[in-house]
């Protein structure tokens, strides 16, 4: 089990394992059955992102709207007084007009070897409203001690958006602190392995994704061929 120590100086942010909201931000407790809308937590590989992080929370009661109007970037809240003449305040700050800053009062110390990734929190991807903020992705190393602040992209020109009290605002993951990865072609026999594997999935789709395929909303086919394969590939791996 690995382990992310954190600090927090003052406000309630909340970390915690990220989870899907349903209903939610993760969209509804829709059955995978024909005539169901499809919804973010239907999808495997992304409900396996999704949860993969650390999700924080807005922790100011009042709401915050941040928009861009006639280029110039605009801040509507009231924060009222400073909850400590120390404080930055308000905690948010133009950031050279593309990008808004917000302090996060937030120390995250990953174990040794490993580094922090800031993240947009994967509810940004199921916002339709587009008022989602957009924490911009950053790597934070294992030595730096100091408080973070988050950068946020601005919105666009004639859009907003929006902070609420206790809606998730980025994800943190813990990964390798040197990116040692190295990209290679494979081998001929290696391709032809993985095309084999391939045609024997797409062969047996009918008979794998039988009893769990449905028609959604949009007319789209959806069965548990990937969900089934993945369930059964973690029975079999090996214990750490």
């Amino acid at each position: 089990m690995h382990k992310i120590k954190f600090r927090m100086s003052g406000d309630d942010l909340k970390p915690r394992r990220t989870r899907m909201e349903i209903p939610g931000w993760a969209g509804q407790p829709e059955k995978r059955t024909d005539g169901s809308h499809e919804h973010a937590w239907h999808c495997v590989p992304f409900s396996e992102y999704a949860k993969y992080g650390v999700e924080i929370f807005y922790p100011y009661k009042n709401e915050l709207r941040v928009s861009m109007q006639n280029g110039r970037l605009i801040f509507d809240g009231d924060f009222g007084t400073p909850p400590d003449p120390d404080r930055s305040w308000p905690p948010f700050r133009d950031f050279g007009g593309s990008y808004y800053t917000y302090q996060l009062l937030l120390d995250l110390q990953p174990e040794p070897g490993y580094a922090i990734k800031v993240e947009t929190h994967p509810s940004f991807y199921t916002d339709s409203t587009g008022t989602a903020p957009i924490a911009v992705p950053a790597i934070i190393r294992e030595w730096w001690p100091m408080i973070y602040f988050l950068v946020f992209k601005s919105p666009a020109e004639g859009q907003t958006h929006v902070f609420r009290a206790d809606m998730p605002i980025a994800q943190f993951t813990m990964i390798p602190a040197e990116s040692d990865v190295e990209l290679e072609p494979m081998s001929y026999d290696e391709a032809a392995e993985r095309e084999l594997q391939s045609r024997r999935i797409h062969a047996s789709r009918a008979t794998l994704g039988a009893d769990s395929q449905w028609l959604s909303t949009t007319d789209t086919v959806f069965d548990g061929t990937y969900r089934h394969i993945h369930g059964a590939a973690r029975s079999v791996a090996p214990k750490k």
